[in-house]
């Protein structure tokens, strides 16, 4: 079964299956994981019956056989509302005040000053264009479909099309790469074949060179108007030190938002005292916690990223950023990713062959490994359970590392985080009478600071570096 998928006004997707899923809650399901998308949504399809009109797909019967067209509706009242393209820009904002966001629950909050966006769309969807400019392009492609001749591309043209494709650009990313960019020349000439450049080459080599550069006059644009996303990002020099520059790390879509509307940074403050009081709580509000820590997105990353403040200030000022729940909710915000069904999947799609890659070549390794894989096959009874933490663990004995820069070990009457900028430390029972002491707690350590002990304390780190904006460590691949 072969299914466009229409999840936007700005994008679409390509999705074949092998065979006809068994419900339509089967193919929702698929859905959300081939597409990683967030949130309820219900879907339409277009009935040729009706002239490709939209119908509810309520049996997968409905459904044309082999091939169909499917739109996503969203859901309302989810917090991550829409995946759209069309409410994703970091300048589209909330009128949420303060007294609505403290008493609405966290499952109806919703704040459209976030892009929801996390991976970049192939291929790029091309905004559609004034009236008079599809029509003169339309005509173009029919001329050209006789021809293989182009048109004449006036300024009009030209402005209108670059004007389109920056602000598109810029609701998905403030910073695509050359290979995302390109990826933007080469959907407009195929949407457009009229707009191909003469000559040898891809034919967009001109559009290429012009969609950088307005995307650069765009970004000056929004400097100048305050947009704090870009303003972090311009080249300074401060106290003499070199020029720095400051960018979205990979896999980044909410660097720095803009504030919702109605707040500015004396209404967020108001909000983050009465978070921190809510967290000294001895029965907390999880509820009313989520809500502010919802709000005050904007003002947090502003501040992690532009002051870089230490850790203990992170967790005096920001208390609930640490609790399990908000490090996942925090890299969902950063990144539109769900951290800890990622990580699992991942975990639970690569561990058989990790294992299996370090036997295979464990003499090449070492008595670390040899230890390792030993301390494995002893735990015959539940050999499912250890098996992710030793596949973790061989990583870097895999990749001829210290082991001990990334595990650390030390006993219960010992202090093992000093001298530890990133790491997971594990509190070993104080036994000198037994060779292999039992794991009494595992915590995630950074800047010599003990983060709450998660189970998936590696994941936990993971997410930690990005709510932190934080530089994994060189030495530690």
């Amino acid at each position: 079964l072969l299914l466009r998928v229409i999840i936007s006004s700005t994008e679409a997707r390509r999705v074949q299956l092998p065979e006809v899923p068994e419900s339509v809650d089967s193919l929702i399901r698929i859905l959300q994981e081939r597409l990683q998308l967030q949130g309820p949504f219900f879907l339409q399809f277009e009935d040729p019956d009706f002239g490709n009109a939209l119908c509810n797909l309520s049996e997968i019967s409905e459904l044309p056989s082999e091939r169909a067209v499917l739109h996503i509706q969203w859901s309302r009242s989810s917090l991550h509302e829409t995946n759209s393209l069309s409410s994703i820009s970091s300048l589209d904002t909330a009128c949420l005040d303060s007294s609505e966001a403290s008493s609405h629950s966290p499952t109806v909050s919703v704040q459209r000053y976030l892009r929801t966006a996390s991976e970049w769309p192939l291929p790029f969807p091309i905004p559609t264009l004034s009236f008079d400019v599809e029509l003169k392009l339309r005509r173009g492609n029919e001329t050209y479909e006789k021809t293989k001749i182009g048109i004449d591309v006036t300024r009009d043209i030209k402005m209108e099309v670059l004007d389109k494709i920056v602000q598109a650009v810029f609701y998905i990313k403030a910073y695509p790469d050359n290979q995302e960019i390109e990826s933007i020349a080469s959907a407009l000439i195929s949407k457009y074949p009229c707009l191909k450049e003469p000559g040898k080459g891809k034919g967009y080599e001109g559009w290429l060179i012009s969609i950088k550069n307005k995307l650069n006059n765009y970004r000056a644009k929004l400097r100048m108007a305050g947009c704090n996303e870009v303003s972090v990002n311009r080249k300074r020099k401060d106290d003499g030190n070199p020029f720095t520059l400051k960018k979205a790390k990979r896999g980044e879509v909410n660097h720095i938002p803009e504030h919702p509307c109605n707040h500015t940074d004396t209404s967020l403050e108001e909000q983050i005292l009465s978070l921190v009081e809510e967290t000294k709580k001895a029965r907390r509000n999880i509820a009313a916690i989520s809500v502010k820590m919802e709000l005050t997105f904007s003002l947090r990353r502003k501040e992690v990223v532009q002051e870089q403040p230490m850790i203990v200030d992170v967790q005096e000022r920001w208390p609930a950023l640490f609790y399990q729940e908000q490090i996942c909710e925090e890299f969902f915000r950063i990144t539109n990713k769900d951290l800890l069904g990622v990580f699992m999947t991942a975990i639970d799609m690569y561990t058989p062959k990790l294992l299996k890659l370090y036997r295979a070549r464990k003499g090449a390794f070492g008595q670390d490994m040899d230890a390792l894989l030993e301390r494995l096959d002893e735990r015959v009874s539940s050999i499912s359970v250890y098996s992710v933490p030793a596949a973790l663990e061989g990583l870097p004995v895999f990749l001829r590392e210290n082991p001990t820069e990334l595990f650390k070990k030390c006993k219960e009457t010992e202090d093992g985080t000093k001298g530890v900028s990133v790491g997971i430390l594990y509190v070993m029972e104080d036994n000198t009478q037994t060779t292999s002491p039992m794991i009494q707690n595992i915590a995630v350590v950074l800047e010599e600071v003990v983060v709450p002990d998660p189970s998936t304390a590696l994941a936990y780190l993971f997410g930690l570096l990005y709510a932190l904006n934080f530089s994994y460590p060189k030495n530690l691949k």
